[in-house]
């Protein structure tokens, strides 16, 4: 199990190596700069400012420079934010994107896997058929277009909630909301097929045969199986959050992690675009990572292959 867990870790750090060279690279290749913005510069002026944050080095120098920064945890200060380091942005605004994020994953957890057993229990019948359809509606419809319309119908119309903003829990449910509803919808669709398979395994009719409750034997027996899929779901899910509650937060003006991943590149701020990129590979590569190691324990046949 160590040698699993060991390998799944340096594949997820030689990935986050390949990811950063790659984007710093990429970035510098792009035409234009962080200072092309600023017109009629005296060429004297420019050159001080590029020695600043030496622009003015070979680009592979800039790149083992950058690298030996980084190995002390060091991201180096914002090119257009004068006075404000890349670790003091992004940690300042990383709670509120992991809280929406988590709110979201959550709530789309526990709706999806009720949905899907209560749908599976209920197979052919009018209430199967409303869960499923509203399954379907729910990762049919957009994020970037559900956001405005809870907005509209929450924010506007009903005016329970607050329509944009960061502050008590209040901000947080339209976000998560609109964030969530897609995975909820495929997490009960996945929940529904593999329990109509478990359902009806040899297991499950020996519970019956023993007298036990229909409830204790969907849910301590048949659900515990049949929630397999769904571990391996969380990793492209957590993916999918995380890249969309960038959009979501721009909606909702939450001053999180994805107004900087929005903002950076259209300034060419090289070290917040390569921070933010770090920042939410990394998540990535340990979410994924988590899945791998829960997946291993429920099965040892992947840590066989």
């Amino acid at each position: 199990m160590w040698y699993f867990i060991t390998r799944r870790i340096a594949g997820g750090l030689a990935a986050l190596f390949c990811i950063v060279t790659l984007t710093f690279f990429l970035l510098r290749l792009m035409p234009g700069g962080p200072f092309d913005a600023e017109r009629r510069l005296d060429p004297a002026i420019r050159q001080n400012i590029e020695r600043k944050w030496k622009l003015d080095q070979p680009l592979v120098v800039q790149y083992l420079g950058y690298l030996r920064d980084l190995g002390r945890l060091d991201m180096g200060d914002s090119m257009t934010r004068e006075g404000q380091s890349v670790r003091e942005l992004l940690l300042g605004s990383l709670p509120k994107s992991l809280v929406i994020g988590a709110v979201a994953l959550a709530s789309a957890l526990a709706i999806g896997l009720a949905a899907g057993i209560a749908a599976a229990v209920r197979q052919n019948r009018p209430s199967d058929y409303a869960l499923m359809s509203a399954s379907m509606l729910g990762f049919s419809v957009p994020n970037m277009v559900l956001a405005p319309l809870l907005v509209l119908v929450f924010g506007l119309w009903l005016r329970w909630l607050p329509t944009s903003g960061w502050g008590g829990w209040r901000h947080v449910v339209l976000p998560a909301a609109a964030l969530g509803a897609a995975f909820a919808g495929r997490i009960a669709r996945i929940m529904r097929a593999s329990m109509l398979e478990v359902v009806r395994e040899d297991f499950v009719r020996t519970a019956r045969a023993k007298g036990l409750g229909e409830t204790t034997v969907i849910l301590r027996h048949a659900a515990r199986k049949a929630i397999a899929p769904i571990i391996s779901y969380l990793g492209p899910a957590t993916a999918g959050i995380l890249t969309g509650s960038v959009i979501i937060e721009h909606i909702f003006a939450v001053p999180g992690m994805g107004y900087y991943f929005v903002s950076a590149p259209g300034d060419r701020d090289y070290t917040l675009v390569l921070g933010t990129v770090l920042i939410y590979s990394s998540l990535l590569i340990v979410f994924n990572i988590c899945v791998d190691i829960v997946q291993a324990l429920l099965n040892p046949r992947i840590r066989l292959e």
